[in-house]
């Protein structure tokens, strides 16, 4: 396993990090796919095993389970000061005032309610999962920085916006002295590369690390085109990545992969990781393989003439996840 700072902060975290947007409760909703406690239990242990010590989740994974479940395999396998814990805000988790949005009542609800299906009294990342337009920005950094003030969290970050969102959001906690994000979950992929033009510049200005999520397009760059799974035919948001365009893409990681004679998924994810924008992918796991696949590819060297043939095809998308 390699380790970095995340963006320009201290913060120091493995170069994968564990999604677990797959583990929760599926009775409680949100995802069908979900695996249950019993069933997540080898994707923790192997975590460790392969050192990816960066956990992520939010509050919203089958609304608390996900958290509750993470909260008892970091006791299970590791250590809480072992492991760098994220964890997000802003999706609803019930109907009342403080149930959705970023808030100050909001966030000091939901950071209460995470911390206690977590089992712990602090997350090491807290992040907002969308921008808010209902609440005024000053009012959401504001409240964010008391969060860190009081020990419920060390940094913050964001996830999936404008450009200009993100910018303004930077520049009202250093106008009042605020705390600011070190890092911003977005969508990069082969297939959704929107970033490049969008976001990725100002990150690297404002020295912010991307952890993306979906690196391997909810695994449609994992297996030839044409190739279905379950999840592909059940979850929403995977539809996105079913294009007929991004065809000649996906063909090509299969083409270059078996010229290499290793699986599609580490392909693709070492071509996520070459930009020197990413810090950390967020890899989720629900088969043995994924995780090892992942580790795998820090070590894969991609040559100019695959990196062009992985990139030749590509055409602008509409972005999206926000």
């Amino acid at each position: 396993m390699e380790y970095t700072r995340l963006g320009n902060s201290g913060l120091r975290v493995s170069r994968i990090a564990l999604g677990c947007m797959s583990f929760g409760d599926p009775a409680r909703g949100f995802s069908a796919w979900s695996l249950n406690e019993e069933e997540s239990q080898p994707y923790f242990r192997q975590a460790v095993e392969l050192g990816i010590t960066f956990w992520d989740t939010a509050n919203v994974y089958t609304y608390g389970s996900s958290e509750e479940i993470v909260g008892r395999a970091i006791n299970t396998y590791s250590r809480r000061e072992d492991v760098v814990l994220a964890t997000k805000v802003h999706f609803p988790m019930h109907e009342g005032p403080g149930g959705s949005g970023l808030s100050r009542k909001a966030i000091m609800e939901q950071i209460d309610a995470s911390l206690t299906r977590l089992g712990t009294d602090y997350v090491d990342l807290y992040q907002i999962h969308r921008f808010d337009p209902q609440t005024p920005i000053e009012e959401t950094m504001e409240a964010l920085h008391d969060v860190v003030k009081a020990g419920k969290a060390r940094y913050i970050g964001a996830s999936s916006m404008w450009a200009w969102q993100f910018a303004t959001m930077q520049y009202t906690a250093d106008l009042h002295g605020w705390t600011r994000f070190v890092s911003m979950q977005d969508q990069y992929n082969l297939l959704m590369r929107e970033e490049e033009r969008e976001m990725f510049g100002l990150l690297a200005d404002q020295g912010v690390g991307s952890i993306p999520y979906s690196p391997l397009a909810k695994g449609r760059v994992c297996r030839p085109w044409g190739v279905r799974s379950a999840r592909m035919d059940n979850d929403p948001v995977g539809k996105r990545f079913d294009i007929d365009a991004d065809a000649p893409i996906v063909d090509a990681v299969a083409q270059v992969a078996e010229a290499r004679g290793v699986p599609m998924a580490q392909l693709a994810l070492a071509w996520v990781l070459r930009n020197p924008v990413v810090t950390a992918p967020i890899v989720g796991a629900t088969k043995p393989h994924h995780l090892a696949d992942a580790v795998a590819a820090l070590a894969l060297d991609l040559t100019d003439d695959e990196v062009r043939a992985l990139e030749e095809h590509y055409v602008p998308h509409v972005p999206s996840g926000f």
